[in-house]
């Protein structure tokens, strides 16, 4: 009489980690570039000479986060793909993609931008650079191919 039902869901603990971290790395990145950044852009604040510091501190901070997940996912699918039958290589090569993607974003980008932006001269007006839109354009680019690996990386490991 006191049995205790198996029936459920057995998913290997590594598999919720990785679903998790790529939720809130996907909707921690669709706020940013959707809501926050907009919303800073259209209330003026582009053209205030603090905003360059202010947008490295956000962008500082965010970027360390992005890392972290980024090793926490890759770190997952590596220990899913040792404890599982078969060896899924795109799931590895997606994951390690994300995790270039957060490296130039973090190192190479956001350092980039903010030493552009940044205006040393007081008399002079802001204005954006020309370099400014070629690196806006490869940030657009990266957030767009970590957008589509991280859905087609969550659809995997949510199927099965």
């Amino acid at each position: 009489m006191n049995t205790v039902s198996n029936f459920g869901w057995k998913r290997p603990i590594w598999q919720s980690i990785v679903m998790l971290t790529l939720g809130f790395w996907l909707s921690a990145s669709l706020l940013l570039d959707w809501v926050i950044m907009p919303s800073l852009y259209f209330s003026g604040m582009m053209a205030q000479a603090s905003f360059t510091t202010g947008a490295y501190v956000i962008f500082w901070n965010y970027n360390r986060i992005e890392l972290l997940a980024a090793a926490l996912i890759l770190t997952g699918v590596l220990a899913l793909g040792k404890d599982q039958s078969y060896w899924r290589f795109g799931s590895v090569i997606l994951s390690m993609l994300l995790l270039a993607i957060a490296l130039v974003d973090t190192y190479l980008l956001t350092p980039q931008m903010s030493a552009i932006g940044l205006q040393l001269n007081l008399f002079q007006t802001a204005q954006v650079p020309e370099n400014m839109n070629l690196l806006h354009g490869g940030y657009w680019l990266l957030e767009a191919i970590k957008f589509v690996a991280s859905s087609v990386l969550l659809s995997w490991y949510w199927r099965e």
